[in-house]
């Protein structure tokens, strides 16, 4: 049964459909997993997730093609990241195999929440592990809980693909050196609310995160990976071992180099060389792409191809993404998964 969706205002907000899933880790090994209209999460009030933030978890998004059909973006990326979280913070890991058919399992059992092709909306699933159990000394939890909901999305940021401003952060860093920048842990999402509020507060969409060592290197855009298209035609994303690794932004070095015929690399983004990019943006599973109208900075607003449209690479990144993701164009093996 197909839900009748608002789909021109769902925006991107929590709401409570009919099914998730839920599997406990215990005695050194997970439980089958099930499919379960219980919303809520019942675990210790000692548990290591609440305490010592022991917990990680995902975003991914199912599509609606054309024909009707429901299909996953590069799921297996997601769970191996989800692996690399839960060693980063001495967690049970979920197998891919596992994360793959819970994934499907939601989306099918909430299938008439996919809204309709053409309205731009997906099915977002949120992918949670958290350490649970009775344990008050810091050390890892004796139990796992892995769950994973789903709820229908629009457009992340508001007006969609729209140019918006940026500030530089000078105050406040994402993450650590060697902390945990890498994984997708919630503390690194908490310790980006002040600057991120304070950041709307001057009227821009997010902050630019630079590098904690040196406060001289672009690593993140807000909750999103950052892009910057050189005057040269280059692709250039930073690199950094705190940056988190973006699915979507694997994904288009690998369209900017084999499907744009562009070079594509990772290297240094030094704030201070911002007139070396045509075109700017930010890239997540949420914000797909984001263009950047500008950055503002100590000493300077320096902006891109235009505060009011879209550069022509970063609209043919965008097609060429999303119209894999909805299956318009075919997509390199292995990107794609059907929901049957």
């Amino acid at each position: 049964m197909t839900v009748n969706l608002d789909s021109e205002n769902l925006g991107f907000a929590y709401r409570k459909l009919p099914y998730r899933y839920i599997s406990h880790y215990k005695d050194g090994k997970w439980d089958a997993g099930a499919l379960t209209e219980e919303a809520t999460l019942h675990l210790s009030e000692a548990s290591p997730a609440l305490h010592y933030g022991q917990q990680g978890f995902e975003g991914l998004k199912a599509y609606r093609t054309k024909s009707g059909a429901l299909q996953l973006f590069r799921p297996r990326m997601n769970a191996e990241r989800l692996q690399r979280t839960a060693l980063r913070l001495m967690m049970a890991e979920v197998p891919t195999d596992k994360f793959v058919d819970a994934v499907k399992q939601v989306v099918k059992a909430n299938e008439g929440y996919v809204p309709p092709f053409g309205t731009g909306g997906t099915l977002y699933l949120r992918p949670l592990l958290i350490g649970v159990g009775d344990v008050i000394g810091v050390h890892a939890a004796p139990e796992y809980i892995f769950t994973v909901f789903a709820m229908p999305v629009g457009n992340y940021f508001k007006g969609g693909l729209t140019p918006t401003n940026f500030v530089v952060s000078y105050d406040y860093d994402r993450a650590a050196p060697h902390g945990t920048g890498a994984a997708k842990v919630g503390g690194n999402y908490a310790a980006s609310l002040i600057p991120g509020e304070l950041a709307h507060s001057r009227n821009f969409s997010d902050v630019i995160y630079l590098d904690p060592t040196t406060h001289t290197k672009i690593e993140e855009v807000g909750s999103a990976n950052f892009f910057g298209i050189t005057k040269d035609n280059e692709f250039v994303t930073p690199l950094s071992p705190s940056i988190l690794p973006s699915i979507t932004k694997y994904s288009l070095l690998w369209l900017a180099e084999h499907r744009l015929g562009m070079k594509a690399l990772e290297g240094d983004v030094k704030i201070s060389e911002l007139e070396r990019f045509a075109e700017a943006g930010a890239c997540g599973t949420a914000a797909v792409i984001s263009p950047i109208a500008g950055i503002q900075t100590k000493d300077e607003y320096h902006v891109f191809y235009s505060e009011t449209e879209v550069g022509p690479v970063t609209k043919r990144l965008y097609d060429e993404l999303t119209g894999i993701q909805f299956g318009d164009i075919e997509a390199p093996d292995g990107w794609i998964e059907k929901v049957e």
